[in-house]
């Protein structure tokens, strides 16, 4: 008598455990957002060993560059900087990273944590990064990038 009522209440379990499992999967990226992925990797090989033509197309001419320290860059000093060696990251880790597109427009945070030879002298940085990339003519690339250290 109680047979149909266990076999009835065991489906309607799984069903709802499967509903939970299919409810807590992560979102999958967009193709936009796996570009933008890429982008970032770009330039944070690129701030690694850097390359002026890779630098050159990676950031937009109105660039917006803000340090932790409050300096503003423009693509121009920025690039200056990264070949002359007065900013040198020797390396770069990305932990916690977010992406939103909207549009022609992608918001991007991570934290960065970093060994440096700014101007040959050793350091190590932690940082929270906001980036805004913007799409241009079917690339993304850096339009502004803001820093805060963390500790």
């Amino acid at each position: 008598m109680f047979k149909p009522y266990i076999f009835i209440m065991k489906k309607i379990l799984f069903i709802i455990l499967l509903c939970g499992i299919n409810c807590t999967t992560t979102k999958a990226q967009t193709t936009d957002e796996k570009k933008v992925a890429e982008a970032v990797e770009t330039l944070r090989k690129t701030l690694i060993d850097p390359d002026k033509t890779v630098l050159d197309k990676i950031i937009h001419e109105d660039l917006s560059y803000g340090h932790s320290g409050g300096n503003i860059e423009t693509k121009a000093m920025l690039i200056e900087s990264l070949m002359t060696g007065v900013s040198d990251f020797k390396t770069i880790e990305l932990t916690d990273q977010t992406i939103k597109v909207h549009g022609k427009t992608a918001i991007v945070r991570h934290k960065l944590s970093a060994e440096t030879n700014n101007r040959g002298v050793a350091g190590t940085v932690k940082l929270s990064i906001l980036y805004v990339f913007q799409k241009v003519k079917g690339e993304w690339q850096m339009l502004a990038r803001q820093a805060v250290k963390i500790p």
